[in-house]
C-alpha cells in the first residue's frame, strides 16, 4: 500500500526569498504603471494622490495589526517625508512626464551611489575598494545617459530623475542619523513620512495651473495599484522578508527593481533607448551590482522603493 504523499512545506527563509522576488516585480513594474498614470493626470496631482492613498493603506494595515497610529518621531518623519515622499516621488513623477520609464528607473536608482558619497561626507563612513570602484563606474554611465553635450532626448527629465535619487539618498542619511539615536518601527514611520511628504506636493498641485485629472479606467487602475499592491501589500512582504533574512539579502531586491522596470517598459511601452543610453544603463547596473554585493550589512534599509 503506497504511503500518503507528504504535503509540501517551505522554510520561512525560502518564503522570504519568494516575497522579495514578488516585491521586486511589484515595485519594478510600478514604473510602467506610473508612466501610464501621468498620461491622464498632472504629475503633482498623481504624486499627491499616490502618497495620500498609499499612506492610508498602510495606516489601515497598522490598524488591523492593532498598532498605534501615533507618529513615533514627529519632526524626523516630517523631514524624511519632505525628502522621501516629497522629493523622490514628486521629482521622479515629473521625470516620467517626458522621460521613459526604464531610463527614469535606472537614473533614480543611482541613489545607492549618492548614499555612499553622503555617508562618507556626513557620517564619516569609509568606502570599500569595491564600493569606490562602483561609484567611479557609475559616473561614465550617468554621462552616457544624460548626454549633457546634447539637448535632445529629454535632458530635463533625466536631470529630474537624478535629483530624485539624490533626494532619496538624503532621506536615507537622515534616517540613519535618526536610528542611531532611537529605534524606528518601519511600518509606522513609512506611513507618517508618506503623509507628511504629501503636503508639499498637494500645495504644488493646488497652486499650479495644470489641467484637471482625466479619471479614465487606466488612471484609476494605476492609482489603485499604487495604493494597494505597491504600498500596503509591498510593505507586508518587505517586513516579512526582513524578519526571516538579513537586511543585506533583503537589500538585493533593490538590484532587481530597476531591471524589472527597464524590461517592462521595453515590453509594454515599446521603449527603445539609444545605443549610448544602453551603454550607460549597463554601466550603472553593473556599478549597482558591485556596490550592493560588496556592501556590509546596512544599519537600515531605504524606507521605500519606487
Amino acid at each position: 500500500m503506497p504511503l500518503p504523499a507528504k504535503p509540501l512545506s517551505f522554510k520561512p527563509q525560502q518564503l522570504a526569498i519568494v516575497a522579495l522576488l514578488l516585491l521586486a516585480l511589484i515595485w519594478g513594474y510600478n514604473w510602467v504603471v506610473m508612466k501610464i498614470a501621468v498620461r491622464d493626470a498632472p504629475a503633482f496631482a498623481f504624486a499627491a494622490l499616490r502618497n495620500v492613498f498609499g499612506a492610508l493603506s498602510i495606516f489601515l494595515v497598522m490598524a488591523l495589526r492593532r498598532q498605534s497610529l501615533r507618529p513615533q518621531v514627529f519632526w524626523g518623519s516630517a523631514l524624511v517625508g519632505l525628502l522621501q515622499s516629497g522629493g523622490l516621488i514628486g521629482l521622479s513623477t515629473l521625470a516620467l512626464v517626458q522621460g521613459g520609464a526604464g531610463k527614469t528607473a535606472i537614473l533614480t536608482y543611482t541613489m545607492s551611489f549618492w548614499t555612499l558619497l553622503f555617508a562618507w561626507l556626513f557620517l564619516g563612513e569609509r568606502l570599500s575598494g569595491r564600493q569606490g570602484l562602483g561609484v567611479w563606474l557609475a559616473l561614465p554611465g550617468l554621462v552616457c545617459i544624460l548626454m549633457p553635450f546634447s539637448m535632445a532626448g529629454g535632458l530635463m527629465s533625466k536631470v529630474l530623475a537624478v535629483l530624485a535619487g539624490i533626494s532619496w539618498a538624503a532621506a536615507t542619511i537622515v534616517l540613519k542619523k535618526l536610528t542611531r539615536k532611537q529605534p524606528v518601527e518601519l511600518l509606522s514611520f513609512n506611513a507618517w513620512q508618506m503623509a507628511f511628504g504629501s503636503l508639499p506636493i498637494l500645495l504644488a498641485s493646488a497652486i499650479s495651473s495644470d489641467p484637471p485629472i482625466h479619471w479614465t479606467a487606466s488612471f484609476i487602475g494605476a492609482l489603485a495599484y499604487n495604493a494597494v499592491p505597491a504600498s500596503a501589500v509591498a510593505w507586508l512582504l518587505w517586513l516579512y522578508a526582513l524578519k526571516h533574512v538579513s537586511a543585506g539579502v533583503a537589500g538585493l531586491s533593490g538590484l532587481i527593481i530597476p531591471v524589472v522596470g527597464l524590461l517592462a517598459a521595453a515590453w509594454q511601452l515599446g521603449e527603445s533607448p539609444q545605443p549610448l543610453e544602453i551603454l550607460g544603463m549597463v554601466l550603472i547596473l553593473s556599478a549597482l551590482a558591485l556596490t550592493t554585493l560588496s556592501a556590509p550589512k546596512p544599519e537600515i534599509e531605504p524606507l521605500a522603493r519606487v
